[in-house]
């Protein structure tokens, strides 16, 4: 089965451009992300943190 879908691949020409283009997406995501978490505000970590807490409260009542 491999041999069939590698043999397949290599016959389309400019294929080669997608597994690079998927790592580069790959790579920009999560510097991206690293990014974000590095300068998020303590604050909205701290909200976001307690959400699920403070909905425990209402259905409670």
């Amino acid at each position: 089965m491999l041999k069939f879908v590698k043999n397949h691949m290599e016959s389309i020409t400019g294929i080669e451009i997608y597994p690079l283009i998927s790592l580069l997406i790959f790579f920009v995501f999560f510097i991206a992300l690293f990014y974000w978490v590095i300068t998020a505000k303590k604050e909205y970590i701290t909200t976001v943190s307690n959400l699920p807490l403070d909905n425990q409260n209402d259905t409670l009542s």
